[in-house]
């Protein structure tokens, strides 16, 4: 196999850009360092200079994505606010993604740093299981141990209904907090 060629600075930058517009999976700040022949350090700090030129990408817990302006479908949002233990995590977005919602973030309350969030992103159970797996591979904490379980999310879906039925199912588990 040939060596690769190392793509340098604005030609790399525009390339990721190119990759991440021309799909609909995330992709992994490790696949674009391969791909570039650039370390993913390299890779973290090309889409840091993207997103400060206003690029609409997000790191998802999948890889990076692009998020589309021009989508066509009416989607509707809601924020929850919700507390479990961290053994109940996969259940709440199982049960999430199981009423057509795609879980976007994550908000907890910090007291000093005020309010922190982190992309989500899941749709369907088989993300669920990829972020669970990150979760555990990584032994990385959830935002929401720093706040005793107490968290926001928020919720998308292309129908009110959905979000309502979404909601009362937390409401059901007794994850939810009622205001």
């Amino acid at each position: 196999m040939a060596e690769q060629k190392k793509l340098l600075g604005e030609e790399r930058r525009t390339w990721i850009l190119q990759q991440l517009k021309n799909t609909t999976s995330p992709i992994t700040g490790s696949e674009l360092a391969v791909k570039t022949n650039v370390s993913r350090q390299v890779i973290v700090g090309d889409i840091t200079i993207l997103k400060a030129k206003n690029e609409p990408i997000i790191a998802t817990s999948q890889g990076y994505l692009y998020l589309k302006q021009n989508a066509v479908i009416q989607n509707f949002e809601r924020t929850v606010a919700c507390r479990h233990s961290l053994e109940d995590t996969e259940r709440e977005l199982n049960l999430l993604v199981d009423h057509g919602v795609t879980v976007k973030d994550v908000k907890v309350e910090h007291p000093v740093y005020g309010d922190l969030t982190a992309s989500i992103m899941v749709s369907n159970r088989q993300e669920v299981k990829q972020f669970m797996d990150k979760l555990r591979s990584t032994k990385a904490s959830l935002l929401a141990e720093l706040t005793g379980g107490i968290h926001l999310h928020t919720l998308a879906s292309s129908s009110k209904e959905a979000l309502s039925n979404a909601e009362a199912a937390l409401g059901d588990a007794g994850f939810l907090i009622n205001a």
